[in-house]
């Protein structure tokens, strides 16, 4: 079991996601804003962020980065879920830091299968 940090401002997909994670045997810890969710990090320090990119304030993107740069959590692999689908958007992700990319809505096996991919990777 993993304990996965989502940094997600939509309600639904927030207890879609989490609900999908626990039920493959994962703890999650939800934040609603990129801010929340750096706070969060360092504080919990999960095995794995779940990066939405369209959130209030700070975005996705930009969050993924000050994680990347950050000592204490560049090491926490980042996998960005996010509607934002285009491949140029893909490809910035990436080179913010991100481990993986993957579109909403995620089918629950493509989604577990790159959990387990990166937690395979950081462990």
């Amino acid at each position: 079991m993993a304990r996965i940090l989502l940094i997600e401002d939509s309600p639904t997909d927030t207890a879609v996601l989490t609900q999908l994670l626990e039920r493959n045997g994962h703890q999650v810890l939800a934040a609603s804003s990129a801010e929340d969710g750096i706070e969060a990090c360092k504080r919990e320090m999960p095995d794995l962020v779940l990066m939405d990119v369209v959130l209030p304030g700070m975005n996705g993107f930009q969050a993924t980065r000050a994680l990347g740069r950050d000592g204490g959590t560049k090491e926490i692999p980042v996998l960005i879920v996010s509607t934002k689908g285009m491949e140029t958007d893909q490809a910035w992700g990436m080179r913010q830091g991100a481990k993986g990319y993957l579109v909403k809505p995620v089918k629950e096996d493509v989604l577990v299968n790159e959990v387990n991919r990166l937690l395979g990777a950081a462990g």
